[in-house]
């Protein structure tokens, strides 16, 4: 259907077969008046209707018609118009329309079932001007000269205007059909404020208002809008009402117990306005959301429980209920509450409930343990010696352990320190309950205590004895001799570094004759000649063997010399003589001689 400079053509194509009618109408639609175009097709009958004026075909070829497709009224979109060139497609159609009617089927409301509207009113747009306009008689000159455009300004919002070109020479005119324009609408002027609202819930609130007065042009949208009262002037939340023909619309998306500031934006193709005032609004209470579980500061036999607020209270906190194992312990507007009379390590399940007037929530359930304490006690471990240098260690989990054991820890100290240092040797979260202790020492009484903790401390058991099997002494010292006559030494020596067990006997040689076997750390060697050299080592002895120190080496004092010295002189010369001497027969020590000489000495 196409309406071009007075003619109503209507095209019509079924299967490989064109038909087509005209209906000439002049201007005869253009008196600003509602004019009613139908469209009828029976059996072989084609006709077309406007207002009084009809005309019809009869085209036997025409083959009945199935609509299959969607319907485009006032022309098609760009994208599939290269599919039907055969109907050559001007301009669109601009302008009004309503009521559009089918067959079969009520009257449709384009408004809500229209994908796109470009340029046309979808309910009602009839201005007195078009009956001026339109007719050819009462055109206005807007351009005389030679170009081929022309910018034309100072015209009416959205208002349908008809240009036509007249061509001039000197032998005579010709004129182009007359050409269909709307200017574009103009930006809504005086956007009323919603007139009511009132709140559906917590989170939406219905609005009305009237339709703005004045406008220019086409609504195609409203947009609500709600502002926190006392926040940013950023809207929290927003609608887009497409329907224009509703002056009702809901807005969701807001916050219960809030106070919210609803304005009304209009828009048309041109741009969008928003109502100057606003309406003011509190949204009702609702049940609180995001109910934080309970947190609580452990202890061994109670927990101290406390817990924030929702992160969204949707209104005014009236009570919180603690039910802990689902039976309920706590009513109140508190936020901390002290469980007594519990078991050590023991689990208990806590859910918090946070109410409002319009509702309660619960929390999810979360799962809390009293404290650890140390195992109540603990035994003694078992000992068995498995060489002389290695005892094995094994022990019982602790029957009351008062939480999660965590480590084994082994103590153990030794004689050679009184048991009075003790070192750890173990130290394990492998919660093995046996142990190796390697690298000891032999013939060495031991004390190995066992510790057992949890998150709350450890405990010590007593201590076990076990006494690692003797070996060889290890570390003899080497003898210190002192001589304090020329006839004697005073030897002593200490304990071997390493006793490897109990010494039994400490053996004593000189220049490796054994003079003495006890049980003494000194000995006293006398009857030696002087200025005697004679070495010494110590002998240390345990139940399974013994060993010898380092070899050291002394001698005795000096005493006088005993003997004669016999001397031989030799006259050399008138004043020299030479004296030779033997030395005594025991000389008892380093010799140094004197020579004595008497008589008359030669002087010059």
């Amino acid at each position: 259907i196409e309406l071009k400079s007075g003619m109503l053509n209507i095209f019509l194509k079924t299967g490989t077969f064109f038909a087509q009618v005209d209906l000439w109408l002049g201007l005869s639609y253009c008196d600003g008046k509602w004019n009613v175009v139908t469209v009828n097709k029976e059996d072989s009958m084609i006709s077309a209707s406007m207002n009084e004026l009809r005309e019809q075909m009869l085209e036997p070829r025409i083959q009945q018609l199935k609509v299959n497709s969607p319907i485009y009224v006032g022309g098609i979109p760009p994208a599939i118009q290269n599919f039907y060139k055969e109907l050559f497609f001007k301009q669109g159609f601009g302008g009004c329309m309503k009521d559009v009617k089918f067959t079969r089927g009520a009257v449709v409301n384009l408004a809500s079932v229209s994908s796109s509207a470009v340029r046309v009113n979808l309910d009602g747009c009839l201005s007195t001007d078009s009956v001026v306009n339109c007719r050819g008689n009462d055109s206005i000159l807007v351009y005389r000269g030679k170009e081929q455009s022309v910018y034309e300004s100072g015209l009416q919002p959205y208002t349908e205007y008809l240009y036509r070109v007249v061509a001039l020479n000197e032998g005579g005119s010709v004129s182009s059909p007359w050409t269909r324009v709307r200017t574009r609408e103009s930006v809504p002027q005086n956007v009323p404020t919603p007139s009511r609202v009132h709140s559906i819930n917590g989170y939406s609130i219905e609005v009305t208002w009237d339709k703005p007065a004045g406008v220019i042009g086409v609504i195609e949208k409203y947009i609500l809008k709600a502002y926190e009262e006392d926040g940013p002037n950023v809207p929290i939340t927003s609608a887009e009402l497409a329907d224009t023909s509703m002056l009702t619309g809901v807005l969701t998306g807001l916050h219960p117990f809030t106070n919210y500031a609803v304005t009304l934006t209009a828009c048309t193709l041109t741009g969008c306005t928003e109502s100057l005032h606003a309406l003011n609004i509190s949204t009702p209470q609702e049940a609180p959301e995001d109910v934080q579980s309970p947190t609580a500061v452990s202890f061994p036999t109670y927990l101290l429980m406390s817990w924030n607020p929702p992160k969204k209270p949707n209104g005014i906190i009236t009570q919180y209920t603690l039910y802990m194992n689902g039976v309920p312990i706590y009513f109140g507007n508190g936020t901390k509450y002290v469980v007594k009379d519990l078991s050590v390590f023991t689990p208990h399940h806590f859910l918090l409930t946070a109410c409002t007037l319009a509702g309660c929530t619960n929390s999810s359930q979360v799962t809390l343990f009293t404290a650890q304490l140390p195992p109540s006690h603990v035994d003694a471990p078992v000992l068995t010696v498995l060489d002389s240098r290695t005892i094995y260690v094994q022990w019982k989990e602790p029957v009351e352990v008062n939480g999660i054991l965590d480590r084994y820890m082994i103590y153990i100290a030794s004689n050679e320190q009184n048991f009075t240092k003790w070192n750890v040797i173990y130290n394990s979260t492998e919660l093995f309950r046996d142990f190796t202790i390697q690298q000891l020492f032999p013939g060495t009484e031991y004390l190995i205590k066992l510790a057992a903790c949890t998150g709350g401390g450890c405990s010590v058991s007593e201590a076990s004895t076990a006494i690692t099997d003797e070996s060889t002494p290890e570390g003899v010292p080497a003898p210190k001799a002192q001589s304090y006559s020329s006839d004697s030494f005073n030897i002593s020596w200490t304990k071997p570094e390493y006793p490897n067990g109990i010494v039994t006997s400490y053996g004593l040689y000189m220049d490796d004759v054994l003079i003495q076997n006890s049980s003494q750390l000194s000995c006293y060697a006398y009857g030696i000649a002087p200025w005697s050299l004679h070495s010494f080592r110590v002998q240390a002895c345990t139940a399974k063997g013994c060993a010898l120190g380092p070899l050291v080496k002394a001698r005795t004092m000096e005493a006088s010399p005993e003997g004669t010295v016999e001397i031989f002189a030799t006259v050399d010369g008138s004043r020299e003589a030479q004296l030779k001497w033997l030395a005594p027969n025991k000389p008892n020590g380093i010799l140094t001689y004197t020579v004595l000489v008497t008589g008359l000495f030669y002087a010059d």
